[in-house]
């Protein structure tokens, strides 16, 4: 399984999106996962929004996802 990173992230929704587009997957297994990336993005939104309100440094696993390519 590849690492989760931002750009990772982006590859799968711009496949899932295409699989839809030509028939290969349907919408409900594509809603699925949307689902699972914006779980994925308002956590790290979350981790972002308490580092900062504490003021505390941005979590490494953070950084790592979205700067990792």
């Amino acid at each position: 399984m590849e690492k989760l990173t931002a750009n990772s992230l982006k590859k799968v929704l711009w496949e899932t999106l295409n699989k839809v587009k030509d028939g290969s997957m349907e919408a409900g297994a594509a809603d699925s996962i949307a689902t699972q990336a914006r779980e994925i993005l308002r956590t790290t939104a979350i981790q972002l929004k308490v580092s900062s309100q504490s003021k505390r440094e941005v979590p490494v696993d953070v950084l790592d996802f979205s700067e990792s390519k």
